[in-house]
């Protein structure tokens, strides 16, 4: 099975996507045959089938590719063959042609292939004929204009729901995250426990990442989209939330997860000092809940409405040297703060 791997992909194609690609290619097939006259038109089949993309902006993008590398091969293969006529030769000679052109001109992948496929096609079926190659174009016109208005009736789910779970599935690890060093705080680890809750933090990035990508791939499917306007908007917030509000907690958090694990000592849960960190902490996760369904990212808020970080901590000296971590973890809880309460500070 490992063999077959790289042939298989890590998610089902959608079935409406298999749905939308049968009709461009059908109706772009019977409506080549009425206008053009002609009994296999595989040039409209074949632009359909590239074309119809997950979503409209994919679509529109490949279908000005796949039509320019279309009519650029039919331009190539038609000069070769009036030159070599309807051989191997001119079909080797167009095909290096179109990759030598494409390779210079720094096109895309998929338009250089189309160049090279669609002059090889010409000259092995039409012999390079202007005739034959002026219906190739319009045929393929004619299948990339069937699949973008396919594409576009019916239309693709947006994506916006799988942003909205992966922004709430950082959220929530955050606030697990705040909570996790509350109460190591407070009683004694051990080394593995010290291990894991780095581990566990670091892992935070990842999410970041996650819910990046997520949010990119929903604003993509948006694009071009009938239903894109009314849900640009809860997009935009999922956004603003990750970039001025979760990322910088991740980074604090983290940063703060390693400084208790560098100076970390078994007394530690004797400091009076930590209890009070610990009790800032857990409502700092008590805020970043707060701040995520404020986004409308979690459809049953798991805290009151009121923030739980109503004023600053003020500590007195801690005992020893322990002054480093403790004050390490101040700094990191006034960014945190202030991170938490930018939306106040614009009202």
């Amino acid at each position: 099975m490992r063999f077959f791997s790289p042939l298989l992909a890590t998610k089902r194609i959608p079935w409406l996507q298999v749905v939308k690609t049968f009709i461009a290619i059908a109706i772009s097939w019977v409506v080549s045959m009425l206008l053009l006259q002609v009994d296999m038109p595989i040039f409209a089949a074949i632009a359909a089938l590239l074309i119809v993309a997950p979503n409209l902006n994919q679509t529109a993008s490949k279908g000005i590719e796949r039509t320019l590398g279309v009519i650029a091969g039919v331009i190539i293969a038609t000069v070769f063959g009036g030159i070599f006529g309807h051989n191997a030769i001119a079909a080797i000679a167009a095909i290096a042609v179109a990759l030598l052109i494409g390779w210079a001109g720094r096109l895309s992948l998929g338009m250089l292939n189309q160049m090279a496929i669609s002059g090889m096609i010409v000259i092995v079926m039409g012999g390079g004929s202007v005739e034959f190659a002026l219906d190739r174009i319009v045929e393929t016109i004619i299948g990339a204009i069937i699949g973008f208005l396919v594409n576009m009736l019916i239309v693709a789910p947006v994506h916006v729901e799988p942003a909205r779970q992966r922004v709430a599935d950082l959220g929530g690890e955050l606030a697990a995250s705040l909570g996790r060093l509350a109460d190591a705080l407070e009683v004694r680890q051990s080394p593995g426990d010290l291990q894991g809750l780095i581990l566990e933090a670091r892992l935070l990035r990842n999410m970041v990442e996650v819910s990046r990508k997520a949010i990119e791939e929903a604003r993509e499917s948006l694009a071009l989209n009938p239903r894109g306007r009314r849900n640009r908007e809860q997009l935009d917030e999922m956004d603003a939330l990750l970039e001025t509000k979760l990322q910088s907690i991740v980074t604090e958090v983290i940063g703060m997860t390693r400084a208790f694990y560098d100076h970390y000592d078994d007394s530690l849960p004797e400091e009076p000092m930590a209890h009070d960190i610990a009790e800032q902490l857990r409502r700092c996760a008590h805020d970043v809940r707060l701040a995520v369904h404020l986004a409308e990212v979690d459809p049953e808020p798991l805290t009151s409405a009121i923030p739980a970080l109503t004023a600053p901590l003020e500590l007195s000296a801690p005992r020893g040297q322990r002054w480093i971590l403790i004050g390490s973890l101040m700094e990191d809880l006034r960014r945190i703060r202030e991170t938490l309460l930018i939306d106040e500070d614009d009202e």
